[in-house]
């Protein structure tokens, strides 16, 4: 799994014209799913997602996670963040999981993350056309693969 986390003072997501979901204060998470995860990938990247520290203390240091915080999520599914450009300049997505694979994967990693934060989330509709407003905090933009655990 790929996630893009971005700090945000605010972000929400629209679906035909209504608000799908939005959040203050907390992280915006564009997530992908490639088609080797599993849900041992789920569990690692909520865990690393609720407990990363990119949130000011009472020192100004970024040292608090969403956590700690009480952060707001908002999780928005993504396949375009496995797009591949090593041939031509068209994208190919191939390393994206089919929607078979991805969804229940993208479910169980809302629900992980509303389990390990300790309330409920805000998310996305997969496979919608959405339309995501955010507003930067930083901009602190932090990108995790499961594959690749720095």
């Amino acid at each position: 799994m790929r996630a893009v986390i971005q700090r945000v003072t605010e972000a929400s997501v629209v679906v035909s014209a209504t608000i799908k979901g939005a959040i203050q204060r907390g992280l915006l998470v564009l997530v992908a799913v490639e088609e080797s995860d599993t849900p041992e990938d789920v569990e690692w990247l909520s865990g690393k997602i609720a407990r990363l520290r990119i949130f000011d203390d009472e020192n100004g240091v970024m040292n608090r996670s969403a956590q700690e915080t009480a952060g707001d999520v908002l999780l928005v599914s993504q396949f375009t963040l496995f797009a591949s450009t090593k041939k031509g300049n068209r994208p190919s997505y191939s390393r994206s999981a089919r929607p078979e694979i991805a969804i229940p994967l993208y479910e169980r990693l809302a629900a992980k993350l509303a389990e390990d934060l300790g309330r409920p989330i805000q998310t996305g509709e997969f496979g919608a056309d959405m339309k995501v407003a955010l507003t930067n905090d930083g901009p602190v933009t932090i990108i995790i693969d499961s594959k690749n655990r720095e």
